[in-house]
C-alpha cells in the first residue's frame, strides 16, 4: 500500500506525522510526506533554480523546505529512516526538481518501503489532488483542526481514503469506533479498522445504527461479518446495535476519545455537494480523528 502524509507546519503537523507513520507501519506501506508551500512567482522561481545550481554558495531555500527538514528530523528521531541517512543530515542539496513546482528526495527507510519527501508549491487542494493522482496513493493523511473546510473538500475530491487526524492527543487512551452498515465500503472499512486497532493496540467498538430501531438483514449480516473478522484477528471488540440518527449517534458515541473508521459515501459528487453525506457530516464537527475509507 501507499500512504501520503500531508504536513503544513511544525507547529500543527506533529500529531499528523506521528499518527500517519504509526498507521503506515502497521500496513507495511510505503510513505510519502508532502508539503505544499506558497506558490512561487516567476521572479522567485528563477532565484530558486539558481540556488539549486549553486547551493554550496547560496543559502536560499524554496518556500516549504524548512517544513521538510523538520519532517526529516522527526523521522530520524523516531527511527523511521536508516542511521546512514540520518548521519548525512537533511539532503536539501539533493532535492530533485521534477517540474511543475514539484521537488522530491528519497530516504532509506527502516520499516516498510523507503520514505519520500515531496515539496510542491501552489494551491493546496489542487496540488494534493495532483499528487494523489500521480502517485496512486491508497490513503491520504492530513490534519483537520486548522482548516476543516479544506479537509471537507479533499474528502470529496481526492481519489483515496482520507484519514483526518483531528485533535489527536498521544497521552489520551483511545478506542476505535467502526461504523458498520450494508454500504459497499463497509467491508473495507472494517479491514482497515483491524490494522488501525493493531497499530495503536486499542479495543474496537462496532456500531450499527438504525433510525427506526429495526435492523434489516443487510445490517445484521454486516455486523456478524465484522465480528467474525475481529475474532479471527484476535481483536477485542464490542458490538452495539443502536437506534437514532446515524450521524448524531456516531458523533456522540465517539466523543473525544475514539478514532472513527467508516466507509465513504457512494453518492454522486454533485449530490454530495448539495446534500452532504454521512461521513462528511460526521467529520464536520467531530472532536476526534476519523478515517474515511474509499
Amino acid at each position: 500500500m501507499k500512504f501520503l502524509i500531508a504536513v503544513g507546519s511544525e507547529k500543527y503537523s506533529g500529531p499528523t506525522l506521528r499518527v500517519g507513520m504509526k498507521v503506515a507501519s502497521a500496513f507495511n506501506a510505503s510513505v510519502t510526506v508532502v508539503k505544499v508551500g506558497p506558490r512561487i512567482s516567476e521572479y522567485s522561481a528563477s532565484h530558486v533554480k539558481l540556488a539549486q545550481e549553486r547551493m554550496g554558495e547560496w543559502d536560499f531555500d524554496r518556500p516549504g523546505v524548512e517544513v521538510l527538514e523538520w519532517a526529516f528530523n522527526f523521522l530520524a528521531d523516531n527511527h523511521y529512516i536508516s542511521s546512514t541517512t540520518v548521519e548525512t543530515g537533511f539532503p536539501k542539496n539533493t532535492l530533485i526538481d521534477t517540474g511543475n513546482n514539484r521537488a522530491e528526495v528519497y530516504l532509506q527507510g527502516t520499516t516498510g518501503s523507503d520514505v519520500n519527501l515531496i515539496l510542491r508549491n501552489g494551491d493546496t487542494i489542487s496540488e494534493l489532488r495532483d499528487e494523489v493522482s500521480r502517485g496512486n496513493f491508497d490513503v491520504t493523511i492530513m490534519g483537520g483542526s486548522q482548516k476543516r473546510r479544506m479537509a471537507h473538500d479533499l474528502i470529496q475530491y481526492l481519489d483515496s481514503s482520507i484519514f483526518v487526524v483531528n485533535q489527536y492527543d498521544q497521552n489520551k487512551s483511545y478506542k476505535l469506533l467502526v461504523a458498520v452498515d450494508d454500504s459497499p465500503h463497509t467491508e473495507k472499512a472494517v479491514k482497515f479498522g483491524v490494522r488501525v486497532s493493531q497499530a495503536f493496540e486499542i479495543e474496537v467498538e462496532l456500531i450499527t445504527v438504525s433510525k427506526t430501531g429495526s435492523f434489516r438483514k443487510g445490517y445484521t449480516h454486516a455486523a456478524e461479518n465484522a465480528e467474525k473478522l475481529m475474532r479471527r484477528m484476535g481483536i477485542q471488540y464490542e458490538t452495539h446495535l443502536l437506534k437514532g440518527d446515524p450521524i448524531d449517534v456516531i458523533k456522540k458515541s465517539a466523543g473525544d476519545d475514539h478514532i472513527i473508521v467508516m466507509g465513504s459515501s457512494t453518492k454522486n459528487p454533485l449530490v454530495k455537494f448539495f446534500t452532504g453525506s454521512k461521513p462528511l457530516k460526521v467529520m464536520k464537527d467531530c472532536q476526534c480523528p476519523i478515517l474515511i475509507v474509499k
